[in-house]
This record gives C-alpha cells, sequence and structure tokens, in this order.
C-alpha cells in the first residue's frame, strides 16, 4: 500500500465517526495519561464479575469517535459488560493524529519510544482496581490500527486478554514463537479494503500480513487445525446486499482457550457501513469464549 490512502482514510474516519458525544454516561479513570471514558452497566453489581471490554480506535480517529461508529457502549447494559475507550498518543510531527504503536507497519510514523501494549495493560489493571472484573473475561475490539493493536496486546499479554475481534487490522510483520496462552481470536475484513488490504501489502515500505494469513498464524499460535471450515454467512454491511459475510472457523484440535475465526466481507470497504447487528455479533462471539485461567496450588493446611 502506498501513502495516500491515509490521507484519503483520515477523511473517512472523519466523516463516518463524527464527533457527537455517546447518549449514555460515562466515569472516568486515568492510566497513566490522562482521562479516558468507561461505561459502567446500569445492571453492574459489585459483588458479581464482570466482563470489561477495551475499544482500541483506528489511526487518527479517537475512543469517543470509534464507540460513535461501532456504537458498543449502547449494548453495554444489555450485556453487562464495562466498556473502556481509550485514546492513542498524539503525533508528534506531521498532521498529529492519534495512533498505536502496534507493529513495524503501523501506524508509529515518527517513531516515538511508546510501549501502548503496556498502557493497554494499565487501562485494564486500573478498571480491576476499581471495579469487579472477570478475569477469564477480558477482551480487546479494535479497527485498523487498533486491530493491529489488539493483536500485538494479545500476544504480550496472553495470560490475560481472553479474546481480540479486529475489523480490518492485521498481525505483525514478522511471524514468532507462540505466545504461551491460546486466545480467542476473530478477525472481520472486507475484501475491497483499499487502506489495509484483505491480502496484504506495505506500509511505507514495512509489510504486513493479509486476513488470512493473520488468522493462520494465529490459529497455528492456539494449535488449531490448519484447514478452516465454513460454517456460516451473516449480514455485517447494511449497503451490501444479502448475506454478503462468510465465517471460516479454525477450532479444530485447539488448545484449550483458544479459537480462530475469520469474518470476510464481501466488497466490503475499510469503514464498513455496519449493519444493526454487527457490534451484538461482535459481542456475543467474544462473551462466549472466556479465558481458561491456569488452576492454582493449594497447600494443605
Amino acid at each position: 500500500m502506498n501513502n495516500k490512502p491515509f490521507t484519503a482514510f483520515l477523511m473517512l474516519v472523519l466523516c463516518a465517526f463524527g464527533s457527537a458525544a455517546s447518549a449514555q454516561s460515562r466515569n472516568v479513570i486515568d492510566a497513566g495519561r490522562g482521562d479516558i471514558p468507561l461505561v459502567v452497566p446500569n445492571t453492574y453489581n459489585s459483588e458479581l464479575s464482570a466482563p470489561l471490554i477495551v475499544l482500541l480506535h483506528g489511526y487518527g480517529s479517537s475512543g469517543e469517535g470509534q464507540d460513535n461508529y461501532m456504537k458498543f457502549s449502547e449494548l453495554a447494559d444489555r450485556y453487562g459488560f464495562l466498556l473502556a475507550t481509550p485514546d492513542g498518543s498524539v503525533e508528534t510531527g506531521g498532521e498529529k493524529r492519534r495512533y498505536w504503536n502496534a507493529s513495524k507497519a503501523c501506524c508509529n510514523f515518527f517513531e516515538a519510544q511508546l510501549d501502548d501494549s503496556g498502557y493497554v495493560m494499565n487501562i485494564i489493571k486500573t478498571v480491576q482496581g476499581q471495579y469487579n472484573i472477570d478475569p477469564r473475561r477480558i477482551y480487546l475490539i479494535g479497527h485498523s490500527n487498533g486491530g493491529f493493536m489488539s493483536y500485538r496486546t494479545a500476544y504480550e499479554h496472553s495470560d490475560v486478554i481472553a479474546g481480540i475481534a479486529s475489523l480490518a487490522g492485521a498481525e505483525a510483520t514478522d511471524a514468532m514463537p507462540a505466545p504461551a496462552n491460546p486466545v480467542h481470536i476473530l478477525q472481520i475484513h472486507g475484501t475491497a479494503d483499499g487502506t489495509i488490504a484483505y491480502g496484504g501489502s506495505e506500509i511505507r515500505g514495512n509489510v504486513y500480513p493479509g486476513a488470512e494469513e493473520t488468522v493462520a498464524r494465529w490459529a497455528s499460535y492456539n494449535g488449531c487445525e490448519a484447514q478452516g471450515k465454513v460454517i456460516g454467512t451473516l449480514d455485517l454491511e447494511r449497503n451490501l446486499e444479502g448475506l454478503e459475510t462468510t465465517r471460516t472457523s479454525y477450532a479444530q484440535g485447539c488448545s484449550i482457550g483458544g479459537s480462530t475465526e475469520l469474518w470476510t466481507i464481501a466488497e466490503g470497504s475499510h469503514i464498513p457501513a455496519i449493519s444493526d447487528s454487527f457490534s451484538e455479533e461482535v459481542v456475543e462471539w467474544l462473551l462466549a469464549r472466556p479465558k481458561v485461567l491456569a488452576m492454582q496450588n493449594s497447600t494443605a493446611d
């Protein structure tokens, strides 16, 4: 991919996401870089553990903008999860867009020294310090650069992250040894994505893998069989006719607590006009897949 699509992409982001604030009231936390909106469902009970979702925005967007687009906060009461919507850092040069330092390809273009994977973990720990969070159900959802960031965080903190959903993101430039723990992986990608290509490409000379290679890597990491199986179709894009999205599952032979799935949006773009059911489908997929925590050894008195 050449550099020009990024300028066009930012304009699409601003148009698609807008600036209107979510109708749902939000609390605020600080994980070391300033205020982060935190949605706490009306059903929250401190005596019962609740799931946590961290939503990671795309390049040039914001946590608020990403939620305006995907509207996960509107689902928090129904499904009982807490939702954090942080902002990435602002670039030191250029047009000073927000970004995550996620991979060689995307999107730390001014080479700042940032540990955004560690920052995401600080967000999780901060929420855990104030609320009763189920350690088996901590999830990341990311779009584009946020999808890249979800993969990096899941890889580096596989002991904490139960699962991720990446829309139009990709794995690291280089394949690596499997992480210490399995993680549930959902990749969602349009075949007509002109910014982060479905088949993989490069950004400023740095290669990123395509959707199928990304999923194949994580299927391998999770110990799953290499051959995926088509298990159904979905309507995720309201401007495309019919059930345009194909579900391919890599679930056979996987390590306990790990699975991999690819949702391919035929002719889908980088910022698809998501259907009314898109975010519900993503949340339900994640919440149905908790992490299997290692049993702690106990010593008899």
